[in-house]
């Protein structure tokens, strides 16, 4: 299904009496001195439209991206794509997870599992928003552990339970550490360290995931992760 975004500027060239008002009022550059419109410019802010003396522009929806339903050997999977450029990436999160929240209702599915971007722009609030429990996936890194604090941040303004995976946690050791002294002083729970290994890159390339390509200890500690994340979710 198409999804629309913010809306862009249409003029209707009949009605249009050439003032250039719309040209001399757009902060954007959106169009041009012949009354050209540039779609890739345009905000959709509308002030075209205010100034039209005749009413010749109108406000109209834009394709700014598709959003999917699929199935999986896993289990049905809603997911979208946002063209390039394109704004209100928080609203397409919002109409993947309704069509997952249909879904999930129609099959009875007792579990929706929402994987969110890093950040915390608008399409993060939209993907935590209402969720029982976030998983933050982060490295022993200073711009991570940086951002790590912000997600928190955000997830206990909206007083959502939150747990931590440390991933490549071997590459710095001692951030490991700082990162799990942190999460003990905020009483935020450690679920699981996951340690740099190229068996995640394989797997990806064999199109598997890390717990069928390899039986390693990458493998147990994923699903030791999961299953503390389980019993957060149902106890």
């Amino acid at each position: 299904m198409g999804f629309h975004g913010l809306k862009i500027a249409s003029i209707d060239k009949e009605k249009c009496i050439d003032c250039k008002k719309c040209y001399e009022s757009c902060k954007f550059d959106a169009i041009d001195e012949d009354i050209t419109f540039n779609k890739d410019a345009c905000e959709g802010c509308g002030v075209c439209k205010y100034v039209c003396p005749e009413g010749a522009i109108s406000m109209v929806d834009r394709d700014s991206g598709l959003a999917y339903i699929s199935e999986t050997r896993f289990g049905p999977m809603s997911h979208a794509r946002l063209n390039t450029a394109e704004e209100a990436s928080g609203k397409l999160v919002t109409v993947v997870r309704n069509n997952a929240k249909d879904i999930a209702e129609e099959k009875k599915k007792d579990l929706i599992i929402i994987d969110g971007p890093p950040g915390i722009g608008c399409p993060v609030i939209s993907a935590i928003t209402g969720v029982d429990l976030v998983l933050i996936i982060t490295e022993p890194t200073l711009s991570a552990i940086h951002d790590l604090e912000r997600i928190l941040g955000v997830a206990n303004h909206f007083n959502i339970p939150a747990v931590v995976g440390i991933n490549k946690y071997t590459i710095n050791k001692d951030n490991t550490r700082k990162i799990e002294q942190y999460c003990k002083e905020k009483n935020i729970d450690v679920v699981g360290k996951l340690p740099y290994d190229v068996a995640m890159t394989e797997a990806m390339v064999k199109e598997k995931s890390a717990i069928e390509f390899s039986d390693n200890d990458l493998a147990d500690r994923i699903t030791d992760m999961w299953s503390k994340v389980e019993r957060r979710l149902f106890a």
